[in-house]
């Protein structure tokens, strides 16, 4: 990224208004829900709103995280590997973010050093003040002109949150670089939200959902006070995006029926893993006007091992499975789990139960479809097991085995239907092709793709160049399908993902009667 300014951009930032949302002395405190909120309440009165997320770790980018320190890795259009706070912000504001707009630690000083060793300082001793903190300032007030709506605006509100806490030193540059910060923008042009636990001018009290949450924040008189801080160009006139977003939050609360979804995977112990996929699930549970139960269930307590070590934890998780409505399968890595997660497929295709798989959990589905109809005994991926005689998940020939770290087929592709008689198909509305995000290092064997359609597991979405198999569906089976992609990442409140809305209505037995109905709900059923 080259932070350097054109006239025209020096221009545009004189109207750019920025809001800083930090943090006192606790983190995890609400931050990125109060961010989001904001930029909700600012957009529904007709803004063009932005968002940045500065992390003060010194990693490049979330690539790399454990779900269990850090919670989901959230995939943008771009590739770019992001802090799950970044998923929020699209999902509240339904924009489309860029790479850029996490910022690191790791990336300000890469960005610098790089600088440093082409000689654009000319000798001079490289800081952390001023250099750092002004490349700082440079990288917010460049990404905050970048298009993020559909309609390639510019921003007119650039929303940023600080991670971490006031008192970490990582944040010491970030904080010095935003106290200069507003000055060079000018106070009329600058605003800072402190999120603490103490007594407020806006309080935020316990609601029944986080959709009440803008509401809360309208109601107490936040948009008066930005019009006279920021001395923004809002028309007092009602608010159609806020109206919609109190529809739903009123229909989410009135919600009496319920369907349990059996959520099986690796790291079902941290729900931050699953951040995305379970907003994906809420959003379609809203949709069909059901409450959404999950029924946590860690892959390896499925497992033949565990009947013999631990047969309690065995029977209990076989009875949420057998006792939910639909099951999931998510994206994951690594050995451990795969087999129960094998066993769970396996039970959701005989049993004839809604079945869902995502990333791994589609190329698992393969695999036992390999297993148990085909009969080959030790099919597998070559990542669980590089000497398979029956290898139907292979490892991409762009994946870089040495290097961990942004070596994945990442962002936003493209998939081509390859046949009308698709239920994803009509799900997405009957496109010839859709574009979802992805993130994965391996794909399915597209030479065993024949053997595998002639017993029924068909191939209906493909990639450009029909080498990769991104969309799997099981014919004669009441919701059978498997995506390559990762749905949830573009998932929102009022428009739900069409491959997790399609779980839900089969899943309440809905889905038959949704798709003869040329894929509408009925009036008592309508989403917003």
């Amino acid at each position: 990224m080259d932070p350097d300014f054109s006239g025209e951009a020096f221009r545009s930032q004189s109207k750019m208004k920025y809001i800083l949302v930090t943090g006192g002395v606790i983190s995890g405190i609400g931050k990125g829900i109060i961010a989001s909120s904001v930029g909700t309440i600012l957009k529904s009165c007709g803004l063009h709103v932005t968002s940045i997320k500065i992390d003060p770790y010194i990693n490049i980018d979330a690539g790399t995280f454990s779900p269990y320190e850090h919670g989901e890795v959230f995939v943008l259009d771009d590739g770019g590997e992001v802090d799950l706070d970044l998923g929020n912000y699209e999902r509240f504001l339904d924009i489309h973010l860029t790479k850029d707009n996490n910022l690191t630690t790791g990336k300000i000083y890469q960005y610098v050093i790089n600088k440093e060793r082409k000689g654009d300082y000319l000798g001079k001793t490289v800081q952390v003040v001023p250099h750092i903190t002004d490349a700082i300032q440079e990288w917010v007030m460049r990404q905050a002109l970048i298009p993020v709506d559909e309609d390639g605006l510019e921003p007119q509100v650039c929303v940023i949150e600080l991670g971490g806490t006031v008192g970490d030193i990582e944040s010491m540059p970030f904080i010095e670089a935003f106290r200069q910060f507003q000055f060079k923008v000018k106070r009329e042009n600058f605003c800072n939200i402190h999120v603490s636990l103490v007594p407020q001018v806006i309080c935020v009290h316990d609601v029944s959902s986080i959709y009440r949450v803008p509401l809360l924040l309208e109601e107490q008189g936040v948009v008066d006070y930005f019009l006279r801080r920021l001395d923004l160009p809002i028309e007092r006139q009602p608010r159609k995006m806020l109206m919609k977003w109190k529809e739903m939050a009123d229909r989410y609360d009135r919600l009496l029926e319920t369907c349990s979804i059996a959520l099986v995977g690796k790291y079902t112990k941290f729900s931050d893993s699953y951040a995305s996929v379970i907003k994906a699930l809420e959003h379609s549970a809203l949709a069909i006007n059901h409450k959404l139960e999950i029924k946590y269930i860690d892959s390896t307590d499925l497992e033949p091992s565990t009947l013999q070590e631990e047969p309690v934890r065995y029977h209990e998780a076989w009875q949420k499975l057998c006792s939910a409505h639909g099951v999931l399968v998510p994206g994951g890595f690594g050995v451990r789990g795969t087999e129960g997660k094998i066993q769970a497929i396996a039970w959701a295709r005989k049993q004839k139960k809604p079945f869902l798989g995502v990333c791994l959990g589609m190329q698992l589905a393969v695999v036992e479809f390999a297993r148990n109809v085909l009969g080959w005994q030790d099919a597998n991926s070559t990542e669980f097991d590089p000497e398979t005689s029956h290898p139907v998940v292979i490892d991409m020939p762009e994946h870089n085995p040495g290097q961990m770290g942004g070596t994945m087929r990442l962002g936003k592709r493209r998939t081509l239907f390859q046949t009308k008689n698709s239920v994803m198909r009509k799900l997405y509305g009957d496109p010839d092709y859709l574009e979802e995000r992805h993130r994965h290092r391996f794909e399915v064997n597209p030479v065993l793709k024949k053997c595998l359609e002639d017993q029924g597991l068909k191939f209906v979405g493909q990639d450009v160049g029909g080498e990769r198999m991104e969309i799997v569906e099981l014919e004669d089976h009441p919701f059978f399908v498997g995506v390559q992609y990762h749905p949830e990442f573009l998932s929102r409140p009022i428009k739900p993902s069409p491959p997790y809305f399609g779980l839900l209505l089969a899943s309440v037995g809905r889905l038959p009667h949704y798709l003869q109905k040329g894929c509408r709900l009925s009036p008592r059923q309508v989403s917003l």
